[in-house]
């Protein structure tokens, strides 16, 4: 897909035909595309490690765990993002391009997604009527921000620095540790 210059306008259905074949993704907000970076290894470690937790914890529910090339559609913002891990336990319809109803989504943070992850994207999945839980992890340190929707559907947020600290993912009734999101991750001083 030929990149639209700066602040050009493009559709939902033009965004959508594109990405089908382009050779990089981009995430589309209103009319805009973002062209995604490619990540590091410490990155693509931590989300690999939490969708293994996820998928082993979600086992004998109807859930799916799906990492990177999955995109959540938000009708509401008008924007199509591609989290790092995204659990959905509501059925989809087949040949879907994007999830409509996830339960949980992840993003490994770094300095240069920070601000979206934490504002942006924090805002925008808030409005899921399905979303759970939104996770940001750190890939420069321990580091795990939950926000979640407590019992009366308010969104609470909670961070934890602690390896022996345990995460609650309520839409599937299970936790999971620090130590397990960050296991054979290495930070280098």
């Amino acid at each position: 897909m030929p990149l639209p210059k700066k602040n050009e306008f493009i559709s939902e259905a033009e965004y959508l035909a594109g990405e089908k074949d382009a050779e990089e993704r981009h995430e589309y907000v209103n009319g805009q595309i973002h062209a995604m970076a490619g990540s590091s290894l410490r990155h693509n470690d931590i989300a690999l490690n939490l969708a293994f937790a996820l998928r082993t914890a979600a086992q004998g529910k109807p859930c799916r765990v799906n990492v990177s090339d999955v995109k959540v559609y938000l009708a509401s913002s008008k924007a199509y993002y591609y989290p790092d891990v995204v659990l959905g336990c509501e059925e989809e319809p087949d040949g879907a391009y994007a999830l409509k109803n996830p339960c949980l989504i992840a993003e490994v943070t770094s300095q240069s997604t920070q601000w979206r992850d934490f504002t942006e994207k924090a805002l925008a999945y808030q409005k899921l009527a399905s979303l759970q839980v939104y996770l940001v992890i750190a890939q420069d340190m321990v580091e795990v921000t939950q926000y979640y929707r407590d019992a009366e559907g308010l969104w609470q947020v909670q961070r934890f620095d602690d390896l022996e600290q345990s995460v609650a993912l309520v839409c599937i009734d299970r936790s999971v540790t620090v130590q397990e999101i960050y296991a054979g991750v290495v930070f280098s001083r």
